[in-house]
């Protein structure tokens, strides 16, 4: 039956029938601060605050990109976002790594320019609207708050570190010809057109993105410099260890080698190597000081350098993906394994090699690079491959 217009209470006369209204759209944030946070609970509420104090009237966001810290840094985020929505928290699972946090940070913001610093309070807030000045009236595509140009200081470092610090800066020059003065820099701001045209170039291991950033982009970039004081830690611990300088060496040979060989493959490598003079000296005390025999001998090298190159991979090559706990055993069983098959296809190709009459220095060499590349390929799908699934 159709319902006449005289029938329509008067509010519905002449006019469609009420619909909720879309609320207004917000306009979207000219600036996001990315954080990357391991274990920085105590931290991050201070650091909002100190944030909301720097950039009154601006549009930003802050986006700390966590990765599953133990001490529940992203639920204490997650707290301040759900009564400041321009606080969000990214939380990673089965994943490691400054700089690749970093970059997903970036990706997940539409804001035109970009900020990346710590959540320990030791990068000094303030000069974030400097720098913002400077993408603003487009004298820069890049800005680096440095600790070594103008009036920046590296605070109360203890002299060892301010020597470590100084000699990674002058290695790194190696890789990149832009003039800045601290290109090992943790704090940072760039357009976001700077990113897009680096960014599927870029290492997502590692912990130095500045330095990765300026190796990539070969053209002439405007960049701009704000000195600063880098403060003292105040809560929670250091991350920096041993593994950094690991990490530093493999993104520099990286960029050395134009990124053709892959920087896991170069570690992999490498422990390989470290793990063949590991077998020669097991080998040779088990022969003369324990008076085995060869056979046993052999095995018992054999299987000792296959527990030390998956422990070292794990914690040096994989250490974004590395295995834990049970999962370790487990790990081991697969790496065991597929090196077995690439011990099996290095003699096989070696013996080949031989038979038809090359050099047996030569056989020798291409038997190893093929067992190289196959353990690599395997473990890197089947060990920790399995390991980055499960997380």
């Amino acid at each position: 039956m159709n319902t006449r217009v005289a029938d329509l209470p008067v509010s519905a006369r002449g006019r469609s029938l009420d619909l909720p209204r879309e609320p207004a759209a917000e306009a979207a944030p000219e600036l996001v601060v990315v954080i990357p946070t391991y274990c920085e609970r105590t931290n991050v509420e201070e650091l909002v605050r100190r944030l909301r104090k720097v950039l009154t009237g601006l549009r930003w966001e802050a986006i700390f990109v966590d990765d599953d810290s133990p001490d529940g840094t992203a639920q204490a985020v997650r707290g301040i976002g759900r009564r400041d929505a321009r606080v969000r928290c990214l939380h990673r699972l089965g994943r490691r790594g400054l700089a690749g946090a970093c970059i997903e940070g970036m990706l997940a913001s539409c804001a035109p320019h970009i900020a990346v610093m710590d959540a320990d309070l030791q990068h000094d807030e303030t000069i974030l609207p400097r720098m913002l000045a400077y993408l603003r009236e487009g004298s820069a595509e890049l800005v680096v708050a440095t600790r070594y140009g103008g009036t920046g200081s590296i605070g109360d470092w203890s002299g060892a570190r301010a020597s470590i610090s100084r000699s990674a800066t002058a290695v790194s020059r190696l890789v990149y010809r832009h003039a800045v003065s601290d290109p090992m820099s943790g704090f940072f701001m760039l357009k976001r057109a700077l990113l897009e045209e680096a960014m599927r170039k870029l290492s997502t291991r590692g912990f130095k993105l500045l330095l990765d950033i300026l190796a990539t982009v070969k053209r002439p970039v405007a960049i701009k410099e704000v000195s600063y004081t880098f403060r003292a830690r105040e809560r929670g611990e250091s991350k920096l260890d041993s593994v950094v300088v690991w990490d530093f060496a493999m993104l520099m040979l990286e960029k050395l080698t134009g990124g053709y060989v892959p920087m896991r493959f170069v570690a992999f490598s490498l422990v390989g190597g470290a793990g063949i003079a590991l077998h020669m000296g097991l080998l040779a005390l088990l022969l003369r000081l324990a008076a085995l025999g060869f056979p046993l001998a052999q095995a018992l090298s054999a299987g000792g350098t296959m527990v030390f190159n998956y422990s070292v991979n794990n914690v040096l090559t994989y250490r974004d993906q590395r295995r834990r706990g049970l999962a370790w055993l487990t790990g081991l069983a697969s790496f065991m394994g597929a090196c077995s098959l690439g011990a099996v296809a290095n003699v096989t190709l070696a013996t080949l090699a031989f038979e038809h009459h090359v050099p047996w220095q030569l056989a020798a060499l291409s038997g190893v690079f093929v067992g190289a590349v196959w353990n690599y390929a395997m473990t890197s799908r089947f060990t920790w491959g399995k390991a980055r699934a499960a997380g």
